[in-house]
């Protein structure tokens, strides 16, 4: 057309390029500008800098400085404050202050409150907030205004760092420094008080927001909406939802998952799949994030064929699966002990070449186990190796508890000091799974020898053995060293009190100890210990077992007066023990009055009832329960 371009057009396209993330592109069409002879200034390789450090791509973008030089374009205060950002998002926050003192040396930059602001929120992404406040106040006494764009950064990173305390104070001296706090300095507060569960005070902030003329944003909402799905609060959830449609705010797709994961966790599966059609008609339909919570949450409930309708609905509209929506769906079969179709998920996923990680790996051995197919166990982990994944503190749990629950300690115990050995700390869960399956398989005395070491009293003298009489049984030598090698690790500082002492409760229930697990019992409680319903559902199980069906039932009186209520677990223990004594009325009264108490038969019920009317010689009775049990639809 004979329009001839200038150096501002060739900046606009550059700009383009580097917008969608071309920046090779921007360059080659830079080469191609100078080439053809026209003018590039400073404005167009800034743009290339900009790029490349939003890129992360520090080094290309002091490659352009260097070409800057040789082509004698002065670079200014924008050059360096770009490539300072490069920096600040790589972490490399020293190397971005020592640009800034390079800057102060040169007269001819001037160092706004810009090239400060981005250096003090550079310190507060890394943690650094000692520097982030020396740096704003060096700001303040060379004589540029304290920005709000450095007093959000500074609110932010105390947030992040969970010092809530130090975020309200700058927050509050915001007017100090003349600035007037935004609805970013309110939303980054708001997400502080959520992460840490202080709804109370998040809602008090937004009515403040409010007087002070400041309307809320979708991100506001949001905010709220996850802080109050987090803490259980899923009534003022819905609440804040509504109030969010009838305030013109319109939902977004972070909304819409927040919500939808509310009603998955409130176990409303009718309410998640209005608001999925919702969404759909929406326009999320290519939001990977959307399908995978709505997978999630499905496989969560149970109800992994819904979720498979799903992920074969995402493929259909164009919405492309990624490794969590992979790694969720086959985790959903995996713990419904569907572990083929889990395998097949895998094989899926590595047609599309997306490589399993190992939560992936950790899943399909759980699902293993569980479908009673531990012989391929041994195939997966060499699979895994090969893949170049190591077992994670994850993988060796699943293992340790996948072989505890079919009684292979040995295998247990070799893969516990495997653990060690790789530098990993076994957690509390797998030292307590151990415990309770020596528990479980009559190892008394080696299950108590770790637990000693476990709990803050001398669990020995209550079992009545000592260290000599269990180092001399001979097996016990691999649990004398799990026991050694908690010394080394200090477990005992990290673990949940409660589960522990239950576990040594359960252990002495288990070993016939009654008398010794109601002495513990009192201990802990003189010492502020709250038991639970696994608590005296341990001393129910043992003390119907031991024929002491009169103490199991005080002890079902004692629970009911603390509030707790007994569960069908409870009861089961209870009808047991009356079988056990043939006193097939009482544990057939026992048996009518389950509804009322809001519970319902299953499988054990029946199954004992059962037993004890064929050892009574009652098969008439046995055969209609039998039936009884059928019609409930009970196999």
């Amino acid at each position: 057309m004979g329009i001839v371009p200038d150096v501002f057009m060739i900046s606009i396209v550059v700009n383009a390029h580097c917008r969608e993330g071309n920046v090779d592109c921007a360059e080659r069409f830079v080469e191609k500008m100078v080439g053809m002879g026209f003018e590039v200034n400073v404005v167009v390789y800034n743009a290339l800098v900009g790029g490349y450090a939003c890129k992360g791509d520090v080094g290309e973008a002091e490659r352009v400085l260097h070409l800057m030089s040789r082509k004698g374009v002065e670079r200014n205060v924008v050059t360096w404050t770009l490539l300072m950002k490069g920096y600040c998002r790589q972490g490399r926050v020293d190397e971005a202050e020592g640009l800034l003192r390079r800057m102060e040396e040169d007269e001819v930059i001037f160092v706004d409150d810009r090239v400060y602001g981005l250096l003090v929120d550079g310190y507060c992404h890394v943690g650094k907030m000692d520097d982030a406040v020396r740096v704003r106040d060096e700001m303040a006494r060379v004589g540029l205004k304290v920005n709000v764009f450095v007093c959000n950064a500074l609110v932010n990173g105390y947030c992040k760092q969970g010092w809530i305390r130090k975020a309200e104070e700058v927050f509050r001296g915001m007017l100090d420094w003349n600035v007037r706090p935004d609805c970013y300095s309110y939303n980054t507060l708001l997400d502080g008080y959520c992460r840490e569960g202080r709804m109370s005070e998040a809602l008090m902030l937004c009515e403040e927001m409010l007087r002070e003329g400041i309307d809320p944003s979708v991100v506001t909402y949001n905010t709220v909406l996850k802080g109050l799905v987090d803490v259980g609060s899923y009534g003022d959830a819905l609440s804040l939802w509504h109030s969010m449609v009838e305030g013109d705010v319109v939902p977004n797709e972070v909304s819409c998952c927040t919500l939808l994961d509310c009603f998955f966790k409130m176990g409303d599966y009718d309410g998640a799949m209005k608001l999925w059609k919702e969404i759909l008609s929406r326009g999320f339909t290519n939001s990977t994030v959307a399908f995978n919570t709505m997978i999630g949450g499905l496989c969560k409930m149970g109800k992994v064929v819904e979720a498979k309708v799903v992920f074969d609905r995402m493929k259909e509209l164009g919405c492309s699966p990624d490794e969590i929506t992979y790694r969720t769906l086959s985790d959903g079969y995996c713990k419904t002990g569907s572990v083929i179709e889990a395998f097949r998920i895998k094989d899926m996923m590595e047609r599309q070449t997306i490589s399993p990680s190992i939560e992936m790996y950790n899943s399909l051995i759980y699902g293993l186990f569980k479908s009673r197919k531990s012989s391929d166990v041994a195939d997966l982990l060499v699979e895994l190796r090969t893949r170049g994944l190591s077992p994670d503190t994850v993988t060796y749990g699943t293992l340790i508890y996948g072989w505890c629950n079919e009684g292979k300690l040995d295998k247990a115990f070799n893969l516990y000091f495997e653990m060690i050995e790789r530098g990993f700390s076994p957690n509390f869960f797998i030292c307590s799974k151990i415990v309770s399956s020596l528990y479980k398989n009559d190892r008394i005395n080696e299950a108590t020898v770790i637990l000693s070491k476990m709990v803050d009293f001398d669990l020995l003298t209550v079992h009545k053995c000592s260290d000599k009489s269990v180092k001399n049984d001979s097996i016990s030598q691999e649990a004398q060293r799990i026991a050694d090698s908690l010394d080394k690790i200090a477990i005992c500082n990290s673990l949940p009190s409660n589960i522990v002492y239950n576990i040594a409760i359960y252990g002495l229930g288990k070993s016939g100890k009654i008398d010794e697990a109601r002495s513990v019992l009192s201990i802990l409680l003189s010492r502020g210990f709250l038991p639970d319903n696994f608590t005296y559902g341990a001393l129910i199980h043992a003390c119907s077992a031991a024929g002491d069906v009169d103490g199991a039932f005080k002890l079902r009186n004692e629970m009911l007066a603390r509030g707790l209520i007994p569960n069908i677990t409870t009861y089961n223990a209870l009808i047991s023990g009356l079988c056990k004594l043939g006193n097939m009325e009482r544990a057939q009264r026992l048996f009518h009055k389950l509804p009322q108490k809001g519970l319902v038969p299953n499988v054990v019920t029946y199954n004992i009832l059962i037993s004890g009317y064929c050892r009574s010689g009652d098969l008439n009775e046995a055969s209609n329960l039998r039936e009884k049990m059928i019609e409930e639809g009970i196999s």
